[in-house]
């Protein structure tokens, strides 16, 4: 893995050239320095993608936009490139939809797919039917890499997830010890397993939030996102919410099951069978195989302070988890052929953003309502989906016929049936807006509705303290007899 200060700008394989194009309003403009035969195929270390990134922002200034959410505990930069007609901001009527990489420091396939889609998306634009179809539809925010420091002191081991090889992680602990731990698992700087930091609706905790947790969960609050990924790797399956449950009525089975289940299978299948052999179900190495290539998160096993359960019950943004390789450090030649098995399932699950009914809630002048309540019956999510501050709503649903209500306080509230088609052909969800009309009662059911979320986020401390954080070697030790090595 090449780290340190790199200044070489050379991340392509091939000449450069200039072509002149032109944007929707008809203006011709020049892409100075475009390549012509991609992105290398390899592990680009931090400054390099930073680099990158900025090139990136650069050439394509028309439709990308490039800024930091945060920076990890080392002070690496949190890269985030928006892609789409509007990059700079939002626009009422368009979905916001997000891939996060690299969660996981050594989990590493996701932060180079993400770059190559980057490259993919950039020079498609405008050439690419399907590419410029996504870009004028959806606003796309891509993070490569949430984890920045845990990749630059990752080591290439090959290691898989659900207590894979633990005979072997148990020989490595004996004769190596706290390096080899160091170097090959997944934990950000502080020795925090990222995807068990955040708050869970299923069990309170008063724990500390990671800089790159808390630097996600602001981002959450900047943009109404309605769909997401989260890339890892160490198994080869589409996993949905819920990952965990206190034992209420989502547990079904040996499931945790959300009101939106039918959806987040939905998404599941729309990745794993879009994908060259996901679908198949194929097991990696010792662990089990996965009907259509899809798991429920808690039926595979229980996770405490997961991102896709923080993200679809907090900020109502429908989120999968992706792994995309039983190696969570493939081999560089590798690279390319594991980019073509998931670049068609990349693209057609950023078009699902567009399932469902989508619109404004409007008050009686017309001027948006803000936190109205949008509910579909039969789904009473544990936090209910609300407008944002343009009176926007996004639901994701299947195609079929819907009894949906809105309310606010001081409102009437209004219910109306709406027959819902398939949205992601036509690169739009339903539009429909509704209208409030100002209650003449000084009780109305809308204000018995107006508790967002009725769930206590537990935010921890500000400040770390060396007393609370076990040592490297210890979290290390805990996640080979606990089984933390699952994705």
């Amino acid at each position: 893995m090449q780290q340190g200060n790199s200044t070489s700008t050379d991340f392509y394989s091939t000449r450069e050239k200039t072509r002149e194009r032109s944007d929707n309003t008809g203006d011709s403009w020049s892409l100075a320095g475009e390549r012509n035969l991609g992105l290398e195929f390899r592990y680009h270390n931090s400054v390099e993608v930073g680099q990158y990134l900025r090139e990136v922002s650069k050439t394509y200034s028309k439709f990308t936009y490039l800024h930091s959410i945060g920076q990890s505990v080392e002070g690496r930069e949190l890269w985030v490139l928006i892609l789409g007609q509007n990059p700079r901001q939002h626009r009422t009527g368009i979905p916001e939809f997000k891939y996060v990489g690299n969660m996981h420091g050594n989990e590493v396939l996701g932060r180079v797919l993400l770059l190559q889609l980057i490259d993919y998306l950039t020079k498609g634009y405008l050439s690419d039917p399907l590419v410029t179809k996504l870009l004028n539809s959806t606003r796309i925010h891509i993070l490569p890499s949430m984890n920045p420091d845990g990749f630059e002191s990752a080591g290439r081991d090959c290691l898989y997830s659900q207590g894979r090889d633990m005979n072997r992680m148990t020989d490595l602990l004996s004769s190596e010890g706290e390096n080899h731990c160091q170097r090959s698992v997944r934990f950000n700087k502080n020795g925090v397993d990222l995807n068990r930091n955040f708050p869970d609706v299923f069990s309170s905790d008063n724990i500390v939030r990671e800089k790159e947790v808390v630097a996600v969960m602001n981002w959450l609050k900047t943009e109404t996102f309605v769909l997401s990924a989260n890339l890892h790797g160490g198994a080869v399956v589409a996993s949905y919410p819920y990952d965990n449950t206190n034992g209420g009525d989502e547990l079904q089975g040996v499931s945790s099951i959300s009101p939106d289940n039918d959806i987040f299978i939905h998404l599941a299948k729309n990745y794993s069978f879009t994908h060259s052999s996901m679908h198949k179900g194929e097991s990696c190495y010792d662990t089990k195989g996965f009907t259509d290539g899809i798991t429920n998160g808690y039926s595979w096993y229980a996770l405490k302070g997961g991102m896709q359960d923080y993200n679809y019950v907090w900020a109502q943004c429908f989120e999968l988890t992706l792994e995309l390789s039983c190696c969570k450090f493939p081999p560089e030649s590798e690279l390319p052929g594991l980019w073509e098995a998931n670049k068609p399932a990349l693209l057609a699950y950023m078009q699902q953003v567009h399932l469902g009914l989508k619109g404004q809630v409007l008050d009686s002048n017309g001027i948006p309502v803000q936190n109205a309540i949008v509910e579909v019956k039969g789904r009473r999510n544990l936090c209910p989906f609300r407008t944002d501050v343009n009176g926007e709503y996004y639901r994701l649903l299947m195609p079929g016929t819907y009894t949906i209500t809105v309310t606010h306080l001081g409102h009437d509230p209004i219910t109306e049936t709406i027959s819902v088609p398939y949205g992601p052909d036509k690169f739009s969800a339903l539009a429909h807006d509704f209208q409030l009309q100002r209650s003449s009662s000084s009780s109305t059911p809308g204000a018995t509705t107006q508790n967002l979320c009725p769930y206590t986020v537990y935010q921890g401390s500000e400040n770390h303290s060396a007393a609370l954080l076990p040592s490297t070697f210890i979290a290390c030790t805990a996640l080979v007899f606990h089984r933390l090595l699952l994705c």
